[in-house]
């Protein structure tokens, strides 16, 4: 008597199902936001040309010369931070708040003539980036966001046991059959996709969820961490480094999000580094913050973003294309003494991966080829999610979902619920979700048991 071995090709497929209803939405959104913001520099160059570039001087103004000529035009708004021209032909760039709303200042650092604003949270790059995180809706939109990155591992995971070859060629399997019309023809072109895509999905996924507010930063918890003697005698904040950031722009690098933010106190002054004078109103000159990034070595590119207070600090910080020229910087604001100083050297294994990982995602740490590469993975992941939709859209039944039916005569696949429940435990959200899940459909098993026993 031949024993059938038990094919769980379906359960697989109904885990699929309900991760793609769920991701692929979130999917369409993330690839398309992603090319936007992954051709930033060019777009920018297209779009603002008359705001970012600048004849070359012969000699520039300094940093508090140009801010007070920004003052001069602007005299209402509220400056809170600084980025010095990155090179001799780029604008410097002031951030403040103006009747309410938060613009992006255009200075020229030779004449200092003001060359324009741009509102910094109603722009095309700001909407993309701010949609990419948290779908424009704050905590809600970045839990939202996790949770679909989560069920993306699940989708690829699923996936990939459901185009593991059982017997068939290399057609339909590692290259789309063009000749196939119809379903096949889709089928084809969804799985081969999938499967060459899946490991760039993956790390796009993984990498994308270090920004996540929950999971991210638990992670960067859990692995980031820093001498305790860089803060010895440093009067430090109960704020973090990460408060800095936000969901339209990125100030300080990942690896230091969760580091304290160092306090000023009015006594600084007294043991202050030497030759630095506070100004007449008590807090050190702007250009003094920017000789001392020159001095210490930051490279071109970096912010300076201001004390927020009377106990802030000056923040000196560059998230670089290349992360081993990362930067953050924290001065006394009084004295101009440097309360903390991190860089590349002083990240761990963890952090060091991370960031060049997220330096890959955006396209940025090798120039034009990571930037293809990448929106090579976004356009897979289109074809693989609208590809995905029409398969679902021409086989489901008239007025249902078309959920892949559940078999009950099949054993416990011990496999597969490990790889589930291990999903569960490294991404929390999608651990709850899983319960909520089979919870509704051991509520609807009750319901379909009760319509079947006689009344």
């Amino acid at each position: 008597m031949t024993v059938r071995t038990p094919s769980f090709y379906n359960l697989a497929w109904r885990w699929h199902f309900y991760a793609g209803l769920f991701v692929i939405p979130f999917m369409l959104m993330l690839a398309l936001t992603g090319i936007v913001y992954l051709f930033k520099p060019q777009l920018d160059q297209l779009m603002y040309p008359e705001l970012l570039n600048v004849q070359p001087g012969t000699v520039a103004l300094s940093a508090d010369a140009q801010l007070q000529r920004l003052q001069q035009a602007y005299p209402q708004a509220q400056v809170s931070q600084y980025l010095p021209a990155p090179a001799a032909d780029r604008s410097a760039q002031f951030v403040a708040t103006l009747d309410g709303r938060k613009l992006n200042l255009f200075v020229d650092p030779y004449s200092g003539a003001v060359l324009g604003t741009q509102d910094a949270q109603d722009n095309l790059q700001a909407i993309a980036r701010a949609l990419h995180g948290e779908l424009l809706i704050g905590t809600v939109g970045d839990r939202l966001i996790e949770l679909a990155a989560g069920w993306g591992v699940v989708l690829v995971v699923s996936g990939l046991y459901l185009w593991w070859p059982r017997g068939q060629g290399g057609a339909g399997v590692l290259w789309p059959r063009l000749s196939a019309r119809g379903r096949l023809l889709w089928r084809d072109l969804h799985a081969v996709s999938g499967f060459w895509g899946s490991a760039l999905l993956l790390f796009m996924l993984l990498t994308g969820m270090t920004w996540t507010g929950f999971w991210g930063e638990k992670f960067a918890g859990a692995w980031n961490h820093f001498p305790a003697a860089m803060w010895t005698d440093v009067p430090t904040s109960t704020v973090q480094a990460r408060s800095l950031n936000s969901a339209a722009d990125q100030t300080v690098a990942w690896a230091v999000e969760n580091t304290p933010l160092p306090v000023s106190t009015s006594h600084a002054a007294h043991h202050g580094d030497a030759g630095v004078a506070p100004a007449a109103s008590g807090r050190i000159a702007l250009q003094q913050v920017v000789d001392t990034a020159s001095r210490l070595g930051v490279a071109p590119g970096y912010s300076v973003t201001l004390p927020a207070d009377a106990s802030g600090v000056f923040t000196i910080a560059l998230f670089a294309d290349d992360p081993r020229h990362d930067a953050t910087l924290h001065l006394d604001q009084y004295s101009g003494q440097v309360l903390a100083d991190i860089r590349w050297a002083d990240y761990g294994l963890v952090a060091r991966t991370v960031e060049s990982g997220a330096k890959l995602h955006e396209g940025k740490l090798f120039g034009l080829a990571n930037q293809l590469v990448m929106l090579a993975v976004c356009l897979l992941i289109l074809l693989g999610s609208l590809s995905g939709l029409l398969m679902w859209w021409k086989r489901r039944p008239q007025g249902r979902f078309g959920v892949p039916p559940l078999r009950h005569d099949l054993p416990l696949w011990k496999g597969g619920v490990a790889i589930m429940l291990l999903l569960g435990v490294l991404f929390p959200l999608v651990g709850a979700s899983l319960l909520l899940i089979w919870g509704l459909e051991w509520l609807w098993s009750l319901r379909r048991q009760a319509e079947v026993v006689p009344g």
